[in-house]
């Protein structure tokens, strides 16, 4: 299978949490800098993320969180976002990702997605009308020349890729906190296995590098084995 190279990068508690709370007003991004003992290491994150692939995973649902259907556009960067979305987006999303990215692509299973008014040069749209990680990363290979591409959804969807073994490298940021909460996002959720011979669907991992960073977080890059 002709696909990219992929990376799951993400923001973490120890507790393996990547949300401070289970709803949409719960966020890192908008908590981490209000909090003592956060805020002061949490730039090393930011800085890590500069420098991750130039090709970028994420979801409408993230992306609504963030303010994209409301917020000013941005200016033009060299990254190339990829955009999981059914129906999270407005139109005004969908500019907002085409004015930041060299290239916005659209995945949807939505055949009256905004994205579908939007005529950008820099737009691509991944129609499927049955839902697949798998295919939208062949079409990104295939379609786009993506080669590398760092994978910054939620635990829902970064557990689709995981049980499709679709998933290469991880790079995590460790913050020092502990979240808890049943119902709060982890780095990799969506349906639990329920008998041993599922365990092939484990995603095992080979530690390349541990790094401490400042202010007590850690940075932990693997290898995905199998």
């Amino acid at each position: 299978m002709e696909r990219p190279i992929t990376t799951l990068f993400m923001l973490m508690s120890v507790d393996g949490k990547i949300s401070t709370g289970s709803t949409d007003e719960m966020d890192y991004d908008k908590d981490f800098p209000n909090i003592a003992g956060l805020k002061e290491g949490l730039h090393q994150y930011y800085e890590i993320e500069q420098t991750t692939d130039l090709w970028s995973f994420n979801t409408g649902r993230v992306q609504e969180k963030m303010g994209v259907n409301t917020n000013e556009m941005p200016s033009k960067t060299p990254v190339s976002f990829v955009i999981l979305d059914n129906h999270h987006l407005t139109e005004h999303g969908v500019k907002y990702f085409c004015a930041l990215s060299k290239n916005a692509v659209i995945i949807t299973s939505n055949s009256e997605h905004p994205a579908f008014k939007v005529k950008e040069r820099n737009l691509h749209i991944i129609y499927q009308e049955k839902p697949s990680i798998k295919d939208a990363l062949e079409r990104l290979a295939t379609e786009c020349n993506c080669d590398r591409l760092t994978i910054q959804s939620g635990g829902t969807v970064n557990g689709l890729f995981l049980r499709e073994k679709l998933i290469d490298y991880v790079d995590i940021v460790v913050a020092p906190v502990l979240v808890g909460g049943r119902e709060t996002s982890t780095l990799i959720d969506g349906e639990s296995l329920a008998t041993t011979k599922e365990l092939s669907s484990l995603g095992v991992l080979k530690l390349d590098e541990c790094s401490v960073l400042e202010d007590s977080y850690i940075r932990l890059r693997y290898k995905v084995l199998s």
